[in-house]
Protein backbone atom coordinates (compact mmCIF):
# COMPACT_ATOMS: atom_id res chain seq x y z
CA UNK A 1 0.00 0.00 0.00
CA UNK A 2 1.04 3.64 -0.39
CA UNK A 3 1.69 5.24 2.98
CA UNK A 4 0.55 8.79 3.52
CA UNK A 5 2.97 11.45 4.67
CA UNK A 6 2.78 12.02 8.43
CA UNK A 7 2.49 15.77 8.82
CA UNK A 8 4.38 17.42 11.63
CA UNK A 9 2.05 18.01 14.53
CA UNK A 10 2.19 20.54 17.34
CA UNK A 11 1.11 17.67 19.60
CA UNK A 12 4.36 15.90 18.72
CA UNK A 13 6.46 19.00 19.40
CA UNK A 14 6.48 19.20 23.19
CA UNK A 15 9.47 21.58 22.94
CA UNK A 16 10.77 23.80 20.17
CA UNK A 17 13.02 21.55 18.01
CA UNK A 18 16.69 22.35 17.70
CA UNK A 19 16.30 21.96 13.95
CA UNK A 20 13.21 24.09 13.42
CA UNK A 21 14.02 25.41 9.93
CA UNK A 22 15.89 22.76 7.94
CA UNK A 23 16.83 24.85 4.91
CA UNK A 24 17.97 27.85 6.94
CA UNK A 25 20.05 25.70 9.31
CA UNK A 26 21.73 23.87 6.41
CA UNK A 27 22.54 27.12 4.64
CA UNK A 28 24.18 28.66 7.73
CA UNK A 29 25.83 25.52 9.08
CA UNK A 30 29.56 25.09 9.65
CA UNK A 31 31.47 22.39 11.50
CA UNK A 32 33.80 25.07 12.85
CA UNK A 33 30.86 26.70 14.63
CA UNK A 34 29.92 23.39 16.25
CA UNK A 35 33.51 22.88 17.30
CA UNK A 36 33.46 26.28 19.01
CA UNK A 37 30.43 25.17 21.04
CA UNK A 38 32.66 22.55 22.68
CA UNK A 39 35.28 23.51 25.25
CA UNK A 40 38.44 21.85 24.02
CA UNK A 41 41.17 20.94 26.49
CA UNK A 42 42.41 23.71 28.80
CA UNK A 43 45.20 25.96 27.55
CA UNK A 44 44.53 24.97 23.95
CA UNK A 45 45.84 21.42 24.47
CA UNK A 46 43.58 19.97 21.80
CA UNK A 47 40.30 18.06 21.75
CA UNK A 48 39.51 14.96 23.80
CA UNK A 49 36.18 13.12 23.71
CA UNK A 50 36.22 12.33 27.45
CA UNK A 51 36.85 15.96 28.37
CA UNK A 52 33.82 17.07 26.33
CA UNK A 53 31.67 14.25 27.73
CA UNK A 54 32.64 14.43 31.40
CA UNK A 55 35.42 16.68 32.69
CA UNK A 56 34.06 19.98 31.43
CA UNK A 57 31.02 19.47 33.68
CA UNK A 58 32.83 18.30 36.83
CA UNK A 59 33.49 21.73 38.32
CA UNK A 60 30.44 23.49 36.87
CA UNK A 61 26.74 23.82 37.71
CA UNK A 62 25.96 20.39 36.20
CA UNK A 63 28.43 18.51 38.39
CA UNK A 64 25.63 17.15 40.59
CA UNK A 65 23.32 16.23 37.73
CA UNK A 66 22.64 12.56 37.16
CA UNK A 67 24.75 11.47 34.19
CA UNK A 68 24.20 7.69 34.05
CA UNK A 69 21.59 5.49 35.70
CA UNK A 70 22.28 1.76 35.42
CA UNK A 71 19.44 -0.75 35.83
CA UNK A 72 20.75 -4.23 36.56
CA UNK A 73 19.12 -7.50 35.58
CA UNK A 74 18.46 -8.13 39.28
CA UNK A 75 16.57 -4.90 39.80
CA UNK A 76 19.38 -2.88 41.40
CA UNK A 77 20.07 0.73 40.43
CA UNK A 78 23.48 2.45 40.34
CA UNK A 79 23.66 6.17 39.73
CA UNK A 80 26.59 8.35 38.70
CA UNK A 81 26.49 12.14 38.72
CA UNK A 82 28.82 13.99 36.39
CA UNK A 83 31.14 14.62 39.33
CA UNK A 84 31.18 10.93 40.29
CA UNK A 85 31.65 9.88 36.68
CA UNK A 86 34.59 12.28 36.46
CA UNK A 87 36.20 10.69 39.51
CA UNK A 88 35.67 7.10 38.36
CA UNK A 89 36.91 7.67 34.83
CA UNK A 90 39.97 9.48 36.20
CA UNK A 91 40.68 6.50 38.44
CA UNK A 92 40.57 4.21 35.41
CA UNK A 93 42.89 6.51 33.44
CA UNK A 94 45.32 6.35 36.37
CA UNK A 95 45.04 2.55 36.40
CA UNK A 96 46.05 2.46 32.75
CA UNK A 97 48.93 4.84 33.38
CA UNK A 98 50.15 2.70 36.31
CA UNK A 99 50.03 -0.37 34.05
CA UNK A 100 52.14 1.41 31.45
CA UNK A 101 49.40 1.58 28.82
CA UNK A 102 50.45 4.25 26.35
CA UNK A 103 48.74 6.70 24.04
CA UNK A 104 47.32 4.92 20.99
CA UNK A 105 47.40 1.45 22.58
CA UNK A 106 44.14 -0.48 22.42
CA UNK A 107 41.94 -1.24 25.42
CA UNK A 108 39.24 -3.83 24.72
CA UNK A 109 36.14 -4.23 26.85
CA UNK A 110 34.10 -7.45 26.82
CA UNK A 111 31.09 -6.93 29.07
CA UNK A 112 27.37 -6.38 29.17
CA UNK A 113 25.87 -2.94 29.80
CA UNK A 114 27.44 -2.55 33.23
CA UNK A 115 29.04 0.58 34.75
CA UNK A 116 32.57 -0.78 34.35
CA UNK A 117 32.19 -0.78 30.56
CA UNK A 118 31.25 2.90 30.40
CA UNK A 119 33.86 3.97 32.95
CA UNK A 120 36.56 2.03 31.10
CA UNK A 121 35.54 3.59 27.78
CA UNK A 122 35.82 7.16 29.03
CA UNK A 123 38.89 6.50 31.19
CA UNK A 124 40.62 4.97 28.17
CA UNK A 125 39.92 8.10 26.14
CA UNK A 126 41.23 10.30 28.95
CA UNK A 127 44.50 8.39 28.85
CA UNK A 128 44.83 8.90 25.09
CA UNK A 129 44.43 5.16 24.52
CA UNK A 130 41.94 3.62 22.07
CA UNK A 131 38.60 2.16 23.19
CA UNK A 132 37.55 -1.07 21.44
CA UNK A 133 34.17 -2.54 22.50
CA UNK A 134 33.25 -6.22 22.08
CA UNK A 135 29.80 -7.79 22.33
CA UNK A 136 29.54 -9.90 25.47
CA UNK A 137 27.70 -12.51 23.37
CA UNK A 138 30.78 -13.10 21.20
CA UNK A 139 32.30 -16.56 21.36
CA UNK A 140 36.04 -17.22 21.77
CA UNK A 141 36.81 -17.15 18.02
CA UNK A 142 35.55 -13.59 17.26
CA UNK A 143 37.07 -12.33 20.51
CA UNK A 144 40.47 -13.77 19.60
CA UNK A 145 40.25 -12.47 16.04
CA UNK A 146 39.43 -8.89 17.03
CA UNK A 147 41.96 -8.62 19.85
CA UNK A 148 44.62 -10.02 17.53
CA UNK A 149 43.78 -7.66 14.66
CA UNK A 150 43.58 -4.71 17.05
CA UNK A 151 46.78 -5.70 18.89
CA UNK A 152 44.97 -5.32 22.20
CA UNK A 153 47.08 -4.53 25.26
CA UNK A 154 44.33 -4.53 27.89
CA UNK A 155 41.04 -6.40 28.22
CA UNK A 156 38.38 -5.44 30.76
CA UNK A 157 35.81 -8.18 31.30
CA UNK A 158 34.00 -10.11 34.04
CA UNK A 159 35.13 -13.25 35.83
CA UNK A 160 32.31 -15.29 34.28
CA UNK A 161 33.09 -14.17 30.72
CA UNK A 162 36.79 -14.69 31.28
CA UNK A 163 36.32 -18.29 32.39
CA UNK A 164 34.00 -19.16 29.52
CA UNK A 165 35.57 -17.28 26.64
CA UNK A 166 38.96 -15.70 27.28
CA UNK A 167 41.08 -17.91 29.53
CA UNK A 168 41.56 -20.46 26.75
CA UNK A 169 42.86 -17.69 24.43
CA UNK A 170 45.69 -16.27 26.51
CA UNK A 171 48.38 -18.46 24.93
CA UNK A 172 47.47 -17.26 21.41
CA UNK A 173 47.29 -13.57 22.37
CA UNK A 174 50.85 -12.81 23.54
CA UNK A 175 50.36 -9.05 23.11
CA UNK A 176 47.50 -8.98 25.63
CA UNK A 177 49.43 -7.90 28.70
CA UNK A 178 46.68 -7.19 31.21
CA UNK A 179 43.21 -8.61 31.88
CA UNK A 180 41.13 -6.67 34.42
CA UNK A 181 38.18 -8.53 35.92
CA UNK A 182 35.12 -6.75 37.25
CA UNK A 183 33.14 -8.48 39.99
CA UNK A 184 33.59 -9.59 43.56
CA UNK A 185 36.98 -10.67 44.89
CA UNK A 186 35.54 -14.14 45.52
CA UNK A 187 34.69 -14.49 41.82
CA UNK A 188 38.14 -13.32 40.72
CA UNK A 189 40.20 -15.32 43.21
CA UNK A 190 41.90 -18.33 41.63
CA UNK A 191 42.15 -16.88 38.13
CA UNK A 192 45.90 -16.54 37.50
CA UNK A 193 47.16 -13.89 35.11
CA UNK A 194 44.31 -11.49 35.89
CA UNK A 195 43.94 -8.28 37.90
CA UNK A 196 41.12 -7.20 40.19
CA UNK A 197 39.44 -4.19 38.56
CA UNK A 198 37.88 -2.92 41.77
CA UNK A 199 41.07 -3.25 43.78
CA UNK A 200 43.04 -1.32 41.16
CA UNK A 201 40.36 1.38 41.07
CA UNK A 202 40.32 1.71 44.86
CA UNK A 203 44.08 2.23 44.87
CA UNK A 204 44.04 4.84 42.08
CA UNK A 205 43.74 8.60 42.52
CA UNK A 206 40.46 10.19 41.43
CA UNK A 207 42.14 13.11 39.69
CA UNK A 208 43.73 12.92 36.26
CA UNK A 209 44.99 15.60 33.90
CA UNK A 210 44.18 14.65 30.33
CA UNK A 211 47.36 14.94 28.25
CA UNK A 212 47.42 17.05 25.07
CA UNK A 213 45.21 15.37 22.49
CA UNK A 214 45.32 16.17 18.79
CA UNK A 215 41.82 16.07 17.24
CA UNK A 216 43.16 13.51 14.76
CA UNK A 217 44.49 11.16 17.46
CA UNK A 218 42.94 7.71 17.25
CA UNK A 219 40.15 7.30 19.84
CA UNK A 220 37.76 4.48 18.85
CA UNK A 221 38.14 1.19 17.01
CA UNK A 222 34.89 -0.44 15.91
CA UNK A 223 34.89 -3.78 14.16
CA UNK A 224 32.35 -4.35 11.42
CA UNK A 225 31.84 -7.59 9.55
CA UNK A 226 32.14 -7.74 5.78
CA UNK A 227 30.33 -10.25 3.62
CA UNK A 228 33.60 -12.07 3.18
CA UNK A 229 36.98 -12.05 4.86
CA UNK A 230 38.00 -10.91 8.30
CA UNK A 231 36.23 -8.17 10.31
CA UNK A 232 37.25 -4.62 9.46
CA UNK A 233 38.51 -2.32 12.20
CA UNK A 234 37.05 1.12 11.46
CA UNK A 235 39.19 3.83 13.06
CA UNK A 236 37.67 7.02 14.52
CA UNK A 237 39.45 10.01 16.02
CA UNK A 238 38.73 12.47 18.85
CA UNK A 239 37.46 14.98 16.29
CA UNK A 240 34.42 12.68 15.91
CA UNK A 241 32.93 14.20 19.07
CA UNK A 242 32.06 17.31 17.05
CA UNK A 243 29.71 15.24 14.89
CA UNK A 244 28.39 13.21 17.84
CA UNK A 245 27.40 16.46 19.55
CA UNK A 246 25.84 18.16 16.53
CA UNK A 247 23.96 15.19 15.12
CA UNK A 248 22.46 14.37 18.52
CA UNK A 249 21.20 17.93 18.74
CA UNK A 250 19.54 17.85 15.32
CA UNK A 251 18.51 14.21 14.78
CA UNK A 252 17.71 13.25 18.40
CA UNK A 253 16.70 16.74 19.56
CA UNK A 254 18.46 16.73 22.92
CA UNK A 255 17.38 19.46 25.35
CA UNK A 256 18.92 20.20 28.77
CA UNK A 257 16.30 18.45 30.94
CA UNK A 258 15.94 15.32 28.79
CA UNK A 259 16.17 11.76 30.06
CA UNK A 260 17.55 9.64 27.24
CA UNK A 261 17.49 5.90 26.69
CA UNK A 262 19.58 4.32 23.94
CA UNK A 263 18.90 0.58 23.96
CA UNK A 264 22.00 -0.26 21.89
CA UNK A 265 24.94 -2.18 23.29
CA UNK A 266 28.26 -0.30 23.02
CA UNK A 267 29.58 -3.33 21.12
CA UNK A 268 27.68 -1.72 18.24
CA UNK A 269 28.77 1.77 17.14
CA UNK A 270 25.38 3.27 18.07
CA UNK A 271 25.87 2.20 21.67
CA UNK A 272 29.16 4.13 21.79
CA UNK A 273 28.41 7.23 19.70
CA UNK A 274 24.91 7.77 21.10
CA UNK A 275 24.79 5.46 24.11
CA UNK A 276 27.90 6.95 25.74
CA UNK A 277 29.37 10.02 24.07
CA UNK A 278 26.60 12.21 22.62
CA UNK A 279 24.23 12.45 25.61
CA UNK A 280 27.11 13.21 27.96
CA UNK A 281 28.41 16.02 25.75
CA UNK A 282 24.95 17.57 26.11
CA UNK A 283 24.96 17.21 29.90
CA UNK A 284 21.75 15.17 30.02
CA UNK A 285 20.80 11.98 31.88
CA UNK A 286 21.09 8.55 30.25
CA UNK A 287 19.31 5.39 31.35
CA UNK A 288 21.19 2.13 30.69
CA UNK A 289 19.50 -1.25 31.05
CA UNK A 290 21.63 -4.35 31.50
CA UNK A 291 18.81 -6.77 30.57
CA UNK A 292 17.81 -7.86 27.10
CA UNK A 293 14.50 -7.07 25.42
CA UNK A 294 11.31 -7.69 27.31
CA UNK A 295 8.30 -5.62 26.29
CA UNK A 296 6.85 -5.13 29.78
CA UNK A 297 10.26 -4.33 31.26
CA UNK A 298 10.89 -1.77 28.54
CA UNK A 299 7.54 -0.02 29.01
CA UNK A 300 8.13 -0.03 32.76
CA UNK A 301 11.52 1.66 32.22
CA UNK A 302 10.01 4.29 29.95
CA UNK A 303 7.39 5.05 32.59
CA UNK A 304 9.39 4.80 35.81
CA UNK A 305 12.53 6.56 34.54
CA UNK A 306 10.43 9.28 32.91
CA UNK A 307 12.23 8.84 29.59
CA UNK A 308 11.72 11.70 27.13
CA UNK A 309 13.85 10.55 24.17
CA UNK A 310 14.15 6.91 23.14
CA UNK A 311 16.59 5.56 20.54
CA UNK A 312 16.12 1.92 19.58
CA UNK A 313 16.30 -0.53 16.68
CA UNK A 314 13.75 -1.73 14.10
CA UNK A 315 14.11 -5.28 15.42
CA UNK A 316 12.93 -4.12 18.84
CA UNK A 317 10.07 -2.16 17.27
CA UNK A 318 8.92 -5.24 15.38
CA UNK A 319 9.08 -7.32 18.58
CA UNK A 320 6.93 -4.70 20.31
CA UNK A 321 4.49 -4.79 17.42
CA UNK A 322 4.39 -8.57 17.76
CA UNK A 323 3.48 -8.20 21.47
CA UNK A 324 0.58 -5.90 20.53
CA UNK A 325 -0.58 -2.49 21.74
CA UNK A 326 -2.85 -3.64 24.58
CA UNK A 327 0.14 -4.09 26.88
CA UNK A 328 1.12 -0.43 26.42
CA UNK A 329 -2.19 0.87 27.75
CA UNK A 330 -1.21 0.00 31.30
CA UNK A 331 1.74 2.42 31.33
CA UNK A 332 1.96 6.19 31.61
CA UNK A 333 4.31 7.26 28.83
CA UNK A 334 3.25 10.89 28.60
CA UNK A 335 6.81 12.11 29.25
CA UNK A 336 8.02 10.44 26.07
CA UNK A 337 8.26 13.04 23.32
CA UNK A 338 10.58 11.64 20.63
CA UNK A 339 11.32 8.13 19.35
CA UNK A 340 14.07 7.34 16.85
CA UNK A 341 15.26 4.12 15.27
CA UNK A 342 18.39 2.93 13.52
CA UNK A 343 20.08 -0.28 12.40
CA UNK A 344 17.99 -1.68 9.57
CA UNK A 345 15.63 0.61 7.64
CA UNK A 346 12.35 0.99 9.50
CA UNK A 347 9.41 -0.51 7.64
CA UNK A 348 6.61 2.00 6.88
CA UNK A 349 4.14 -0.01 8.93
CA UNK A 350 6.36 0.38 12.00
CA UNK A 351 6.56 4.17 11.59
CA UNK A 352 2.78 4.41 11.56
CA UNK A 353 2.40 1.86 14.37
CA UNK A 354 4.40 4.16 16.63
CA UNK A 355 1.68 6.79 16.45
CA UNK A 356 -0.98 4.19 17.22
CA UNK A 357 0.97 2.71 20.14
CA UNK A 358 2.66 5.77 21.68
CA UNK A 359 0.89 8.73 20.10
CA UNK A 360 4.21 9.49 18.38
CA UNK A 361 5.62 8.43 15.03
CA UNK A 362 8.98 6.63 15.04
CA UNK A 363 11.69 8.62 13.27
CA UNK A 364 14.07 6.53 11.20
CA UNK A 365 17.64 7.61 10.53
CA UNK A 366 20.56 6.19 8.57
CA UNK A 367 24.29 5.89 9.15
CA UNK A 368 27.07 3.31 9.28
CA UNK A 369 29.97 2.22 11.46
CA UNK A 370 32.18 4.01 8.95
CA UNK A 371 30.32 7.33 9.18
CA UNK A 372 30.60 7.34 12.98
CA UNK A 373 27.42 9.39 13.39
CA UNK A 374 23.95 9.96 11.93
CA UNK A 375 24.06 11.15 8.32
CA UNK A 376 20.40 11.15 7.18
CA UNK A 377 17.39 11.49 9.46
CA UNK A 378 13.73 12.29 9.96
CA UNK A 379 13.53 15.35 12.20
CA UNK A 380 10.84 16.29 14.76
CA UNK A 381 9.83 19.47 12.92
CA UNK A 382 9.70 17.82 9.50
CA UNK A 383 6.99 15.76 7.81
CA UNK A 384 7.72 12.02 7.79
CA UNK A 385 7.34 9.92 4.68
CA UNK A 386 7.05 6.37 6.10
CA UNK A 387 9.79 4.15 4.71
CA UNK A 388 12.13 7.07 3.99
CA UNK A 389 15.47 7.56 5.74
CA UNK A 390 14.77 11.31 5.73
CA UNK A 391 17.06 14.12 4.62
CA UNK A 392 20.80 14.69 5.19
CA UNK A 393 22.06 16.30 8.38
CA UNK A 394 23.28 19.90 8.17
CA UNK A 395 26.91 19.72 7.06
CA UNK A 396 26.36 16.46 5.14
CA UNK A 397 26.24 16.39 1.34
CA UNK A 398 24.59 13.22 0.05
CA UNK A 399 23.94 12.11 -3.52
CA UNK A 400 22.80 9.18 -5.58
CA UNK A 401 25.63 8.26 -7.95
CA UNK A 402 26.02 5.96 -10.91
CA UNK A 403 29.15 4.08 -11.89
CA UNK A 404 30.50 5.09 -15.31
CA UNK A 405 32.31 2.78 -17.75
CA UNK A 406 35.66 4.39 -16.86
CA UNK A 407 35.02 3.27 -13.22
CA UNK A 408 34.47 6.83 -11.96
CA UNK A 409 31.12 7.86 -10.44
CA UNK A 410 28.85 10.82 -11.04
CA UNK A 411 25.76 12.15 -9.23
CA UNK A 412 22.35 11.59 -10.80
CA UNK A 413 19.94 14.50 -10.43
CA UNK A 414 16.76 12.87 -11.75
CA UNK A 415 14.41 12.16 -8.80
CA UNK A 416 13.55 8.49 -8.29
CA UNK A 417 16.64 7.18 -10.06
CA UNK A 418 18.24 4.25 -8.26
CA UNK A 419 21.97 4.31 -7.62
CA UNK A 420 24.56 4.08 -4.87
CA UNK A 421 24.24 6.40 -1.91
CA UNK A 422 27.38 8.53 -1.62
CA UNK A 423 28.56 11.18 0.82
CA UNK A 424 31.00 14.02 0.31
CA UNK A 425 33.96 13.32 2.68
CA UNK A 426 34.99 15.75 5.39
CA UNK A 427 32.54 15.41 8.30
CA UNK A 428 34.32 15.03 11.68
CA UNK A 429 33.20 11.48 12.53
CA UNK A 430 34.16 9.99 9.16
CA UNK A 431 36.35 6.94 9.72
CA UNK A 432 40.02 7.55 9.05
CA UNK A 433 40.81 4.06 7.81
CA UNK A 434 40.48 0.33 8.33
CA UNK A 435 43.20 -0.78 10.72
CA UNK A 436 46.14 -2.20 8.70
CA UNK A 437 44.05 -2.28 5.50
CA UNK A 438 44.86 0.85 3.57
CA UNK A 439 43.85 -0.54 0.16
CA UNK A 440 40.47 -1.67 1.49
CA UNK A 441 39.94 1.86 2.80
CA UNK A 442 40.95 3.54 -0.47
CA UNK A 443 38.38 1.50 -2.38
CA UNK A 444 35.63 3.20 -0.38
CA UNK A 445 36.29 6.51 -2.16
CA UNK A 446 35.85 7.49 -5.79
CA UNK A 447 35.65 10.79 -7.68
CA UNK A 448 35.52 12.81 -4.46
CA UNK A 449 32.76 10.71 -2.85
CA UNK A 450 32.58 8.13 -0.06
CA UNK A 451 30.67 5.16 -1.48
CA UNK A 452 28.43 3.63 1.15
CA UNK A 453 27.64 0.34 -0.60
CA UNK A 454 23.92 1.04 -0.09
CA UNK A 455 21.54 1.49 -3.01
CA UNK A 456 18.93 4.21 -2.63
CA UNK A 457 16.75 6.73 -4.42
CA UNK A 458 16.01 10.39 -3.70
CA UNK A 459 12.64 11.97 -4.34
CA UNK A 460 11.94 15.44 -5.69
CA UNK A 461 11.80 16.91 -2.17
CA UNK A 462 15.19 15.56 -1.11
CA UNK A 463 14.02 12.57 0.97
CA UNK A 464 16.23 9.50 0.59
CA UNK A 465 14.82 5.97 0.30
CA UNK A 466 16.77 2.82 1.06
CA UNK A 467 16.71 0.05 -1.57
CA UNK A 468 19.26 -2.43 -0.20
CA UNK A 469 22.92 -3.23 0.08
CA UNK A 470 24.51 -3.29 -3.35
CA UNK A 471 25.36 -6.96 -2.88
CA UNK A 472 21.79 -7.74 -1.66
CA UNK A 473 19.91 -6.32 -4.64
CA UNK A 474 18.09 -8.94 -6.69
CA UNK A 475 18.43 -8.90 -10.48
CA UNK A 476 15.40 -10.67 -11.96
CA UNK A 477 14.48 -10.63 -15.66
CA UNK A 478 16.23 -7.31 -16.14
CA UNK A 479 14.65 -5.72 -13.06
CA UNK A 480 16.53 -4.55 -9.98
CA UNK A 481 14.56 -5.46 -6.85
CA UNK A 482 15.35 -4.16 -3.38
CA UNK A 483 14.73 -6.82 -0.73
CA UNK A 484 13.65 -4.21 1.83
CA UNK A 485 10.65 -3.26 -0.32
CA UNK A 486 9.48 -6.86 -0.48
CA UNK A 487 10.08 -7.43 3.24
CA UNK A 488 8.10 -4.32 4.11
CA UNK A 489 5.07 -5.52 2.17
CA UNK A 490 5.20 -8.98 3.73
CA UNK A 491 5.27 -7.37 7.18
CA UNK A 492 1.94 -5.72 6.39
CA UNK A 493 0.30 -9.16 6.43
CA UNK A 494 -1.27 -9.82 9.86
CA UNK A 495 0.44 -13.22 10.18
CA UNK A 496 4.02 -12.04 9.58
CA UNK A 497 6.36 -11.11 12.43
CA UNK A 498 9.66 -11.08 10.48
CA UNK A 499 10.69 -11.40 6.84
CA UNK A 500 13.98 -11.75 5.00
CA UNK A 501 14.29 -11.75 1.22
CA UNK A 502 17.05 -12.95 -1.13
CA UNK A 503 17.63 -13.56 -4.80
CA UNK A 504 17.72 -17.26 -5.67
CA UNK A 505 19.56 -18.24 -8.88
CA UNK A 506 17.21 -19.12 -11.73
CA UNK A 507 18.24 -20.36 -15.20
CA UNK A 508 15.65 -18.21 -16.96
CA UNK A 509 15.22 -15.03 -14.89
CA UNK A 510 18.76 -14.88 -13.52
CA UNK A 511 17.35 -14.64 -10.02
CA UNK A 512 13.91 -15.00 -8.50
CA UNK A 513 12.73 -13.49 -5.23
CA UNK A 514 12.58 -15.90 -2.31
CA UNK A 515 11.24 -14.91 1.11
CA UNK A 516 11.81 -16.39 4.54
CA UNK A 517 8.98 -15.61 6.94
CA UNK A 518 8.63 -15.97 10.72
CA UNK A 519 5.03 -15.98 11.91
CA UNK A 520 3.29 -14.35 14.85
CA UNK A 521 2.37 -16.74 17.68
CA UNK A 522 -1.30 -17.06 16.69
CA UNK A 523 -0.47 -18.42 13.21
CA UNK A 524 0.80 -21.81 12.08
CA UNK A 525 2.75 -22.50 8.88
CA UNK A 526 0.97 -24.35 6.13
CA UNK A 527 0.34 -24.44 2.41
CA UNK A 528 -2.84 -22.38 2.66
CA UNK A 529 -1.03 -19.55 4.46
CA UNK A 530 1.90 -19.78 2.02
CA UNK A 531 -0.44 -19.30 -0.94
CA UNK A 532 -2.20 -16.46 0.85
CA UNK A 533 1.13 -14.69 1.43
CA UNK A 534 2.21 -15.20 -2.17
CA UNK A 535 -1.07 -13.72 -3.40
CA UNK A 536 -0.91 -10.87 -0.88
CA UNK A 537 2.57 -9.88 -2.05
CA UNK A 538 1.76 -10.30 -5.73
CA UNK A 539 -1.27 -8.04 -5.43
CA UNK A 540 0.76 -5.27 -3.81
CA UNK A 541 4.08 -5.62 -5.60
CA UNK A 542 3.22 -7.04 -8.99
CA UNK A 543 4.33 -10.31 -10.54
CA UNK A 544 7.92 -9.25 -11.23
CA UNK A 545 8.77 -8.04 -7.73
CA UNK A 546 6.71 -10.38 -5.57
CA UNK A 547 8.36 -13.51 -4.13
CA UNK A 548 8.06 -16.72 -6.13
CA UNK A 549 8.90 -18.87 -3.11
CA UNK A 550 8.25 -18.54 0.62
CA UNK A 551 9.76 -20.66 3.38
CA UNK A 552 8.55 -20.53 6.97
CA UNK A 553 11.34 -20.18 9.55
CA UNK A 554 11.49 -19.84 13.32
CA UNK A 555 13.37 -16.56 13.03
CA UNK A 556 15.23 -14.44 10.49
CA UNK A 557 19.00 -14.19 11.19
CA UNK A 558 20.00 -10.70 12.26
CA UNK A 559 23.05 -8.97 13.63
CA UNK A 560 22.89 -7.65 17.18
CA UNK A 561 22.33 -4.21 15.68
CA UNK A 562 19.16 -5.46 13.95
CA UNK A 563 20.37 -5.81 10.38
CA UNK A 564 18.91 -8.77 8.51
CA UNK A 565 21.77 -11.06 7.43
CA UNK A 566 20.51 -11.74 3.93
CA UNK A 567 23.86 -13.12 2.84
CA UNK A 568 23.48 -15.76 5.56
CA UNK A 569 20.01 -16.67 4.31
CA UNK A 570 21.45 -16.98 0.82
CA UNK A 571 24.42 -19.07 1.95
CA UNK A 572 22.12 -21.48 3.77
CA UNK A 573 19.76 -21.70 0.84
CA UNK A 574 22.56 -22.49 -1.61
CA UNK A 575 24.73 -24.57 0.72
CA UNK A 576 27.60 -22.07 0.61
CA UNK A 577 30.06 -21.15 3.41
CA UNK A 578 28.40 -18.85 5.92
CA UNK A 579 31.46 -16.60 6.39
CA UNK A 580 31.84 -14.37 9.44
CA UNK A 581 28.83 -14.88 11.74
CA UNK A 582 30.39 -13.35 14.85
CA UNK A 583 27.86 -10.51 14.98
CA UNK A 584 24.88 -12.85 14.54
CA UNK A 585 22.14 -12.44 17.10
CA UNK A 586 21.26 -15.75 18.77
CA UNK A 587 18.61 -17.47 16.70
Amino acid sequence: MAWETIKKSQHDLRVTPNLEDYDHTCADFSWDAVRRALDGLPAGAGLNIAHEAVDRYVAGPLSGRLALRFLSKRGETRDFTYRQLGSETSRFANVLRRLGVAKGERVFVLAGRIPELYIAALGTLKNGSVFCPLFSAFGPAPIRQRIAIGDGRVLVTTAALYRRKVEQLRSVLPGLRHVLLAGSSDEIRGLPGTLDYRLLMDEAEDRFVIPPTDPEDLALLHFTSGTTGTPKGAMHVHQAVVAHHATASYALDFHPEDVFWCTADPGWVTGTSYGIIAPLTHGITSVIDEAEFDAERWYSILQNQRVTIWYTAPTAVRMMMKAGTDIIRGYDLRRLRFIASVGEPLNPEAVVWGREAFGLPIHDNWWQTETGGIMIANYPAMDIRPGSMGRPLPGIEAAIVRHRPDKSVEPMDEPGTQGELALRPGWPSMFRGYLNEEERYRKCFNSGWYLTGDLATRDADGYFWFVGRADDVIKSSGHLIGPFEVESVLLEHPAVAEAGVIGKPDPVAGEVVKAFVALKPAYAPGEELRLDLLGFARKRLGAVVAPKEIDFVAGVPKTRSGKIMRRLLKARELGLPEGDTSTLESE
